[in-house]
């Protein structure tokens, strides 16, 4: 199995059962290592050098996150600005993300049909986190999938887990 990080970031996570759920899937294989940045960072001082080290270790990434505001909370904008290394994109550099898979799983207490450009929000959840799929992309990241959990504050124990186990089969393939 390949060596994930999970970069989690929820500012509301008692709040949330769908995402303590997906979590609670990490936790328990030993080849998944959850960071919760609300939990390491709340003081939103980030230890970026030991960020970039942490990265080296890793075959795939995980990002999980609420979308919060039309976009990604403050702390994983943050933690992006400060750990993204402009130096990994001079040739000769190391770059941790390089030809790493990356799969971005989004919760949202919204509609599906509310993120489309005749619905309520008239932009798709995609455009709204352009800035992280950007930076991946310009990382050289290879984006594998990007999973959308709609209306996730209404989803029952057994819908969580069917996305649950959904996702898990993406990570499988």
């Amino acid at each position: 199995m390949k060596k994930t990080l999970v970069v989690f970031a929820h500012p509301y996570l008692e709040h949330s059962n769908s995402n303590v759920e997906l979590i609670n899937f990490y936790v328990r294989h030993q080849h998944y290592t959850l960071r919760d940045l609300y939990e390491e960072y709340p003081d939103f001082h980030i230890a970026a050098f030991r960020e970039r080290k942490r990265l080296a270790n890793y075959d795939r990434f995980i990002f999980q996150f609420p979308l919060i505001w039309f976009g990604m909370p403050p702390l994983l904008r943050l933690w992006i600005d400060e750990v993204f290394d402009r130096d990994w994109l001079q040739s000769g550099k190391y770059n941790p993300l390089e030809n790493k898979e990356v799969y971005i799983l989004i919760t949202t207490g919204g509609k599906e049909r509310s993120f489309s450009k005749e619905g309520t929000y008239q932009y798709s959840v995609d455009e709204l986190i352009s800035g992280l799929i950007v930076s991946l992309k310009v990382f050289k990241a290879d984006i594998k999938h990007i999973k959308i959990v709609y209306e996730a504050n209404k989803l029952s124990k057994k819908e969580i887990i069917l996305h649950k186990k959904e996702f898990t089969e993406l990570l499988n393939q």
